[in-house]
């Protein structure tokens, strides 16, 4: 595909409709190994709606000043769409001769999937214990307990407090733990995407990219060439994290944690969907991505309208309050 090196973009993004997407095949997806993109009709719709929302915000910096390049980053909860969206986006940019690339940023934690699930729980427990100890609650006849509700995957479980008083403190500090985990440096390396972006913008060309499949046999880097690329889409929850530098728009996908649970339960993608500490993680994620969504350029609810983050935070309100 031929792509005018850094010429006016303008006429292009004019009067923009979206292409018929006859193949799918043809819609680049994700660098992630071994991540299933399934592209439906409603991530087709909303991905128009955005590239709409989209266009006046990166008509400038393509055809601006050098390097005239952009880093979008679409985010947001487990399951919203992020990575069908964001090789929807891709797809409409290359149709107008405007070359990008998606990079996943599940790619970049410390750990493959299944260490870094046990690291957040041995996370949760050690803080949640040295809680139990600092509050004055910890027994060896209360161990015994946790020993059998951590044997169920139970200890994270709100509804054995009742039952177990004293779990309310292990469960409060085991929270705080894992808030100081989740999307901080601890658990990604966010110094590397950000220097990956920098140097994207700087015109290095190939970037080293690393893969990230979900054992350790498929953990490697790929020498990318970006000579010919404009625009970086970056799809991934921690796109709009304060630790996260070099993104110009992120855009971010809405969805409650019930939402996001409902489609991990659907897709089963992980184990143990339904515990209570699967639930605790989500909430905390969710909580992360309202308190950064004040930075989103773009916010579009899970209809796929665009949103203010006045209204966003309404909503988010309001959903709150029904549960």
């Amino acid at each position: 595909m031929s792509n005018p090196s850094h010429g006016s973009v303008a006429a292009r993004l004019t009067d923009w409709q979206p292409p018929t997407i006859t193949d799918l095949s043809h819609v680049p997806t994700g660098d992630m190994p071994g991540d299933k993109v399934v592209i439906g009709e409603q991530h087709v719709a909303k991905a128009t709606t955005v590239f709409r929302a989209l266009v006046p915000l990166v008509q400038p910096m393509l055809d601006g000043s050098a390097p005239g390049k952009a880093v979008i980053a679409v985010h947001g909860g487990s399951g919203v769409g992020k990575s069908e969206v964001g090789s929807l986006l891709a797809h409409y940019f290359n149709a107008l001769e405007i070359s990008a690339y998606v990079m996943s940023g599940d790619n970049y934690p410390h750990r493959i999937p299944k260490d870094n699930d046990h690291e957040r729980l041995l996370v949760f427990r050690e803080a949640a214990l040295k809680g139990l100890v600092a509050a004055g609650e910890f027994t060896h006849e209360r161990n015994a307990v946790l020993h059998g509700l951590q044997a169920q995957e139970q200890d994270a479980n709100p509804a054995h407090v009742s039952a177990h008083p004293w779990l309310a403190a292990y469960q409060a500090a085991g929270r705080t733990g894992l808030m100081g985990y989740l999307g901080t440096p601890r658990e990604t390396d966010f110094a590397e995407v950000s220097r990956l972006l920098a140097e994207f913008k700087a015109g290095r060309s190939p970037l080293m990219l690393k893969r990230m499949g979900r054992d350790a046999s498929t953990l490697w880097y790929d020498a990318v060439d970006m000579s010919r690329i404009r625009v970086l889409v970056i799809e991934w929850t921690h796109g709009n994290n304060d630790h996260l530098h070099g993104v110009d728009i992120p855009i971010l996908l809405n969805s409650t944690p019930q939402e996001t649970l409902a489609h991990r339960r659907a897709r089963n993608r992980d184990g143990a969907v339904d515990s209570p500490f699967t639930t605790m993680v989500l909430e905390i994620e969710q909580g992360l991505l309202a308190s950064q969504a004040h930075k989103a350029k773009l916010i579009v609810s899970k209809a796929g309208d665009i949103v203010s983050h006045a209204d966003f935070t309404a909503r988010m309100a309001a959903e709150a309050a029904a549960q």
